[in-house]
């Protein structure tokens, strides 16, 4: 891993810390609420495993894919990129959210049902 690599990591990483910290600064007493609400928390039923699963994994692939998009901007933006990496970049991107949206149909999921409800932390996307 060379440095740029590592900067691009940290950037992310201080990112997710500022979006908490963020929710944290806009409602401090979020943290001691009760959470009623179960809209948009992930709910595994034993009869549907199938679907709660697709629910947990294009979560998670839906927030590494903005992740990667947010690290390839950085990089864009800093003039590490030639012309034919970002074309490649942006198709590369253009497929996955594709796939993400063909998958997400597949399980019967809703856009809401990839953005988990972390309680005190906010939303997850």
């Amino acid at each position: 891993m060379n440095i740029e690599n590592s900067k691009i990591a940290s950037d992310a990483a201080a990112d997710f810390l500022g979006a908490m910290e963020e929710n944290y600064a806009k409602d401090p007493r979020c943290f001691a609420k009760e959470q009623t609400e179960k809209k948009n928390r992930l709910d595994l039923d034993p009869d549907d495993v199938k679907n709660g699963l697709g629910q947990l994994v294009l979560t998670l692939v839906e927030l590494i894919h903005e992740l990667l998009e947010k690290q390839a901007i950085r990089r864009i933006d800093s003039g590490s990129l030639n012309d034919d990496e970002i074309e490649r970049l942006g198709l590369t991107f253009m497929r996955q959210a594709e796939e993400i949206e063909r998958l997400r149909k597949e399980f019967g999921l809703e856009e809401d049902d990839l953005n988990l409800d972390l309680g005190p932390l906010g939303k997850l996307l």
